[in-house]
């Protein structure tokens, strides 16, 4: 089986410099609701310009593993993996997923592979209206395959979600809600993207009933 180890070219690190590195070291441990405080609340920017080839193709293999970031994802999120004979245990034909949004138990296969989609947490097009729309291309596209805001689930559920944020979507799954927002909230951090004032109280809403939830790292 190939063990996922993200290794960053200098070239890349180069892109975001120490300010991002150490932003993204800061949430490892941070409560959420602490670091929602820092984001800069803001309004929508246009949808001007936006397209998915914004942000690189999908999916592309950022940290050379040898290996796209869908398999690397789906390497990370199911259990009870098959793999492609000869892609060294790259390409996941088959597994189970314990859908994070509904809490369904999905079986993977390959030939049905829409059926368990990689979503981006903080959608591209609600990055694109906070703050990517600046970027450069090659920082769009780090963006697009940061595992942090990846997530393997379920893909009528996804689609259902579109590029929608906390304040129009949050997962059925009641008991994910505040993992979800904590994870979006990283993100955001991380990234140093804004939110508008109804997201921002939306997030709000779901931590008041965990203040103590942490941010992933």
């Amino acid at each position: 089986m190939l063990r996922t180890v993200w290794v960053v070219p200098v070239a890349l690190l180069l892109v975001f410099g120490a300010g991002a590195n150490s932003v993204a070291g800061a949430t490892s441990s941070s409560r959420a609701d602490d670091l929602l405080a820092t984001l800069a609340v803001k309004g929508r920017g246009p949808k001007t310009g936006y397209t998915r080839d914004q942000f690189g193709p999908a999916w592309a293999d950022v940290d050379r593993n040898g290996c796209d970031t869908r398999d690397d994802m789906l390497n990370r999120d199911l259990a009870a993996k098959q793999w492609r004979l000869g892609t060294h245990g790259c390409v996941v034909i088959a597994g189970v997923l314990r859908d994070p949004y509904t809490g369904q138990r999905l079986v993977f296969a390959k030939a049905d592979a829409a059926a368990v989609q990689i979503d981006h947490v903080v959608a591209l097009s609600d990055a694109w209206q906070k703050g990517a729309a600046q970027w450069d291309t090659m920082r769009r596209r780090i963006f697009a395959n940061d595992p942090l805001n990846l997530l393997a689930v379920d893909g009528p559920t996804n689609a259902r979600k579109s590029d929608g944020d906390a304040a129009t979507w949050l997962p059925p799954q009641r008991s994910y809600r505040c993992r979800f927002v904590a994870r979006q909230v990283a993100v955001k951090a991380k990234w140093r993207l804004s939110v508008t004032l109804a997201e921002h109280d939306a997030i709000a809403r779901v931590l008041s009933s965990c203040p103590e939830q942490r941010v992933p790292s």
